[in-house]
């Protein structure tokens, strides 16, 4: 089955509507004509009729009819007195269809073939006077067919200008939209910063290309978010197995054997990052999930020299993996900057709980606070990948983290709490 375009479909339904618009126009003004055609030979029969019955006198005890001297009126119009002709001329036909109208009492108006005929009493004391005229219909019922003839043809003149003007104007008005495929092909996959750039939409296909620039827009933001994801996943995998091996390099280069606790911490480190990358994938939390919240900050310091203040008998509605993918760069990042210790805390709010990262560093600069989790920043913001992947896998598992700027480095996390 062909496949038909828009262009097509709507010249299509264009023809369909002014082919359904002209039958009405043509019908209501066929009635129309008909209507004023019937009105206008019944006044005529009707003018004939009282202009006879006007000539109608009574001389002599006798119904005679006065000179007028117009003979015209004799083909088409007869007067009958006591139910006998006294004036008129027998038409080819003979006077049967007339005759019928003469014995009337009351006025009568019928149609004989083509012919109209009209039967008018006339009031004469004593006499019983009857006038019949007749109007030949063949020039009205011509004059219609005429009529009917001309609308049918400028109703199909009227369907073809139609036809033609939607065509044309759906072909300019898609203009547009060929345009923006042909731009979009253009450019492919190799230039997302392309945009449309239309202006100020003056219809609907303006309006199409501003949504397809926002869409561009976000599809860019989109591209660059995942180009920043695979720069934290190969920072967080590439550090540990650097570690690695830099520690199999000198063990080799010594003659000695690589420590068991060195290479277990950064497996450790390692299984901690894919478990970060693998838990970002997945769905926000399900309000089943729940792990002791202390156990799984003592997890995430392992070891490192940090003091802990968190009360014990807090569940978290969080799994103790996402509590390690969180905590472990805050702290990598509280270790790299504090002057002598840093410190983790939690305290319980209503429907969550809040953990408290501080180290006694230089702090956040205010004025790049709200820049310190993105990816490479450095400095006296200070954070690197490790708090870029954090705060995306927060985001990712409904988690908050924020950073404070109140002169010391200090970092907050809100998880949700079990209800």
């Amino acid at each position: 089955m062909a496949v038909t375009g828009f262009r097509g479909r709507v010249v299509a339904l264009t023809v369909v509507i002014a082919t359904a618009v002209v039958a009405v126009l043509v019908v209501v003004s066929h009635v129309l004509l008909s209507r004023v055609t019937d009105a206008d030979s019944l006044d005529l029969v009707h003018t004939r009729a009282e202009a006879v019955a006007t000539n109608v006198t009574v001389r002599g005890g006798r119904v005679v009819m006065t000179e007028n001297g117009n003979e015209a009126l004799d083909t088409v119009s007869w007067v009958y007195a006591d139910g006998r002709l006294i004036d008129g001329i027998a038409p080819d036909g003979g006077l049967d269809r007339v005759d019928a109208l003469a014995g009337s009492p009351r006025s009568r108006t019928v149609t004989v073939g083509d012919r109209l005929l009209y039967s008018l009493p006339v009031p004469i004391q004593g006499h019983q006077v009857v006038v019949v005229a007749e109007v030949d219909l063949t020039p009205y019922e011509a004059s219609v067919q005429r009529g009917l003839t001309m609308s049918l043809i400028l109703g199909v003149l009227a369907i073809l200008l139609a036809c033609v003007v939607a065509y044309l104007a759906v072909r300019r008005a898609l203009r547009v939209v060929h345009d923006m495929a042909a731009l979009a092909d253009e450019w492919g996959d190799h230039e997302p910063g392309r945009r449309f750039d239309l202006g100020i939409p003056r219809d609907e296909f303006g309006e199409l290309g501003r949504t397809l620039d926002r869409l561009l827009e976000r599809v860019e933001a989109a591209l660059a978010d995942e180009r920043r994801l695979t720069d934290e996943i190969a920072h967080e995998l590439r550090t540990p197995m650097t570690v690695l091996r830099g520690e199999a390099q000198l063990a080799h280069l010594s003659g000695r054997e690589l420590p068991p606790d060195s290479v277990l911490r950064e497996v450790d480190r390692l299984d901690t990052a894919v478990t970060m990358i693998l838990g970002a994938a997945r769905p926000r939390i399900d309000g089943l999930t729940r792990c002791d919240l202390r156990a799984a900050v003592r997890r995430a310091i392992a070891g490192r020299p940090v003091e802990l203040a968190v009360p014990a008998g807090i569940d978290v509605a969080v799994t103790a993996e996402l509590v390690v993918a969180v905590l472990s760069p805050l702290l990598d990042n509280g270790l790299r900057h504090a002057t002598s210790h840093v410190q983790v805390t939690a305290r319980r709010r209503p429907g969550s709980v809040m953990i408290e990262v501080v180290d006694d560093g230089p702090g956040f600069d205010p004025a790049d606070v709200d820049r310190a989790f993105e990816a490479g920043v450095t400095g006296g913001v200070g954070n690197g990948l490790g708090l870029a992947v954090a705060r995306r896998l927060a985001t990712a598992a409904g988690v908050e983290v924020r950073a404070i700027a109140d002169g010391h480095g200090r970092v907050e996390v809100k998880f949700p709490a079990v209800s």
